[in-house]
């Protein structure tokens, strides 16, 4: 392309309303523009870099045998009522009626259609095993947009699903497809980390995460480096060995604590260590209300309530219900007389003489013990933190930010159960298919490329997805050495299928400089004075080293 025929855009500037490296970076250099919160326009430059990205992942995709298609993006809610999937999205969904009331949703996601697009074509075990993937649109409602590409309410997703007639075609399936996806982001020149992580919302199996690793991130990944620990911290197990209190037990005291309702006030106004309190926590567990106790300097985890309890929905308790539950304010909530279940931590049963909330406004009970109050179980319901140790060796663990870029769930028969995909089987039952999804975010790869990938002059984009392999800038477009060569080697370089862009603006210099380091070109060839004696400069993006060349030796070396 020749930019001054071309769409060409950047900003000088860091961009407005940016939370994020990536975020600024795409806008300044003109790859993105964002139109409303969590909503941004693909510009001709990056649109390049997206659909090299979407060139890689096809590529791999084809190569395991999956076919693609491409599913609307209207769907009937009808789908999700019978998937049992509309309350689990709730209010992350887009939801509309036509003009003659039906009710349809933006597409979340497309688990249940694609179960739809099978449903004629499977009716025996000998139609299996089927992968069929797709690359569009979803639309999410989030409550905070936030890190440029990184979480936006409208995405493009590769989705892909196998069906099988059991778990050993699914093992097979999910392997064949786990390669590929190590393969793509190997491609793509992706740093990233696979952690096994929740099902949440998509339910099944298994579930594993492709993160990439970076300093932001909505992800905590806990690793250990002796025994090669990846997970994400959400479902990590706190196993340590639990310390015991050696103290001699207390008998427990009402404290008057007016105005104390945090552990910070706790530790301003009476200097008690968080470490010595413990915190209740009211939940609604499937609509009945539990109380959940950890350390006062811990936090409750609310994907391993889900799973002790066996549940569907966990929420934390509303104000008003918080306060109906233990009559007191909110921040005095406590385990003594409380008419609710009290589970508590492992961590909490080797404390002793520890603070509580009393359920009493402006009150706590100090010194207060495990058999000062009834507790109907104990168990591993907190987040690991960092001075946990590794739950499966025992050593030191390490913390780092991901992004999400990819996930793999074996979801086994949810989908097929709920909607009545069956097959007949060697013996002619019939038997539900066995599911897995496989999802990759385009434009978080993009994202999480240039947090990998720029330094204090712009974006440092991999060869296989940068928008142009070489930039050819002209110093000065009124000389006719200058224009002549610099146009003989565009047409050269583009005969011999790279992608190019010639800076042929009327501008200075070192402003063209500037642009071709802000987006990224990985190779940049600077016609200047010497044209006329045959001579160029070249230079490498990820190089300070810049080299004169012959212009047929370096025809000859590319």
């Amino acid at each position: 392309m020749r930019l001054s025929k071309g769409y060409f855009i950047t900003l000088k500037e860091d961009a407005k309303d940016e939370d994020s490296t990536s975020g600024n970076l795409l806008v300044r250099s003109g790859m993105i523009k964002k139109v409303g919160s969590g909503i941004y326009m693909f510009l001709p430059l990056g649109l390049k870099v997206f659909r090299k990205i979407e060139k890689v992942i096809r590529e791999e995709m084809n190569n395991i045998g999956s076919q693609e298609l491409l599913m609307p993006s209207l769907l009937p809610e009808d789908y999700f009522v019978a998937s049992g999937r509309k309350e689990v999205f709730g209010d992350d969904m887009f939801y509309l009626d036509d003009r003659a009331g039906r009710h349809y949703v933006l597409g979340p996601t497309h688990e249940e259609l694609f179960v739809e697009a099978c449903r004629d074509l499977i009716k025996s075990y000998k139609d299996m095993p089927i992968s069929i993937y797709q690359m569009a649109n979803k639309y999410r409602d989030e409550i905070r947009s936030r890190y440029g590409l990184i979480r936006t309410r409208e995405f493009e997703m590769k989705d892909a699903y196998t069906f099988d007639k059991d778990l050993e075609g699914l093992d097979k399936s999910y392997d064949l497809m786990f390669n590929a996806y190590k393969k793509i982001f190997d491609r793509l020149g992706i740093n990233y980390k696979i952690v096994r992580a929740s099902n949440g919302a998509m339910g099944g199996l298994l579930s594993e995460e492709f993160q990439a690793i970076t300093d932001i991130g909505e992800d905590t990944l806990v690793l250990c480096e002796k025994c090669g620990l990846s997970t994400n911290d959400e479902i990590c197990e706190c196993n340590g060995e639990i310390e015991i209190s050696k103290d001699r037990k207390k008998k427990k005291e009402l404290l008057h604590t007016p105005n104390c309702g945090t552990i910070d006030d706790i530790y301003n106004n009476y200097h008690i260590e968080a470490k010595d309190t413990c915190k209740t926590m009211i939940y609604k567990v499937d609509g009945k209300f539990y109380a959940f106790m950890v350390r006062g300097d811990r936090e409750v985890n609310e994907y391993k309530i889900l799973k002790l309890l066996g549940a569907k929905n966990v929420e934390m308790a509303t104000f008003e219900e918080d306060e109906e539950v233990t009559g007191a304010a909110v921040g005095f909530a406590g385990p003594i007389d409380l008419s609710v279940p009290v589970i508590i931590d492992r961590e909490v049963e080797g404390m002793k003489n520890f603070l509580v909330g009393a359920n009493k406004t402006d009150y706590h009970f100090i010194n207060t013990n495990l058999d000062d109050f009834k507790y109907e179980m104990v168990a591993d319901i907190r987040n690991i933190t960092e001075d946990d140790v590794c739950p499966v060796c025992g050593e030191k663990l390490t913390f780092k930010h991901g992004i999400e870029v990819g996930n793999t769930f074996k979801l086994g028969t949810k989908y097929s159960e709920a909607m009545g995909l069956l097959y007949s089987d060697e013996n002619n039952e019939l038997k539900p298919v066995v599911m897995g999804s496989y999802g990759i975010g385009i434009a978080r790869i993009m994202a999480a490329l240039v947090e990998q990938n720029h330094d204090d002059n712009g974006i440092i984009f991999p060869e296989i997805v940068a928008p142009y392999d070489y930039s050819i800038v002209i110093v000065n477009i009124k000389d006719e050495d200058q224009v002549r060569v610099a146009n003989d080697l565009y047409d050269y370089l583009t005969n011999k299928g790279y992608d190019v862009l010639l800076d042929d603006r009327d501008a200075r210099a070192g402003f063209k400089f500037k642009d071709m380091d802000l987006i990224g070109i990985p190779k940049r060839i600077v016609v200047g004075k010497r044209a006329s004696e045959g001579i160029v400069e070249y230079k490498e993006r990820t190089s300070s080293d810049i080299k004169e060349y012959d212009i047929e030796a370096l025809k000859k070396e590319v």
